[in-house]
């Protein structure tokens, strides 16, 4: 029974190694995305879009792996929990890697335009807080550290802004349409850059929830006073009485 309990644990330990460098690979596969757009070098584009096959790789060993360890060893309470986390940490790294091939073929199509130094430099200042959100959010799993995923939808605040702000900032800033074309362009890359900010807070979620049991969704704009209840700490278990009501594992 222990030597089963053991390999069952090297197995968890392995699919958390394996994670992990998911997340150094996403994050480096968007930081050079990012530099793409600033450089507009078509080689290094193809370089992200390649690069890809890599994330999607471990993609698939984590995909494969948490199948095998439910097919073999039935995991209950916290390592339920725990490859629950990882499954949907998976999904959102990979989706943080599309954003990155995304941001390459745009930047590729906007080849040739004449680019707007104010827009690139408010492009740049979005991809660093992304990168810092990624950054804490990956961070806050290997930690298992709350107080940082909850951070995470702070960090975030800035980030919705610029991108709220940056078609006001296109239109204005347009010298003639070729630029304006380019700053469409530019525009789906702010989309992308602020939807990868939304994917590290999904995983900061995910990591509240692999430490507390409890899962909630830090903001949510269809119903505000969710926010704030997080905010204040009044959060409930998934039946529905207080957290703390009981000391029994989650």
């Amino acid at each position: 029974m222990v030597e089963t309990r053991r390999h069952f644990q090297e197995q968890l330990d392995e699919l958390e190694s394996i994670i992990l460098r998911m997340g150094v690979a996403s994050h480096d596969l968007f930081r050079r995305a990012l530099d793409v757009v600033a450089t507009g070098n078509e080689a290094d584009a193809d370089a992200v879009i390649a690069g890809d096959d890599e994330v999607d790789a471990f993609y698939m060993e984590i995909e494969r792996g948490i199948v095998v360890v439910f097919a073999t060893q039935g995991p209950v309470a916290s390592d339920l929990r725990f490859l629950a986390t990882l499954l949907h940490i998976n999904l959102h790294l990979e989706r943080v890697a599309d954003m990155g091939v995304n941001i390459a073929k745009i930047a590729k199509a906007a080849h040739g335009l004449p680019p707007n130094p104010r827009v690139l430099r408010t492009l740049q200042d979005m991809g660093v807080i992304a990168l810092d959100m990624l950054n804490a959010a990956m961070d806050s799993f290997a930690r298992r550290d709350v107080a940082l995923a909850r951070s995470l939808p702070e960090m975030d605040d800035p980030l919705d802004n610029l991108n709220r702000g940056m078609l006001a900032e296109v239109l204005m800033e347009s010298d003639g349409r070729p630029m304006l074309e380019w700053g469409v362009h530019m525009h789906v890359v702010s989309r992308q850059i602020e939807r990868v900010g939304d994917h590290a807070v999904d995983i900061g979620e995910q990591v509240a929830y692999l430490v507390t049991g409890v899962f909630q969704e830090f903001t949510d704009a269809s119903h505000p006073e969710v926010e704030e209840s997080t905010r204040l700490g009044d959060v409930l278990r998934f039946d529905g009485r207080p957290l703390g009501a009981d000391q029994g594992e989650p």
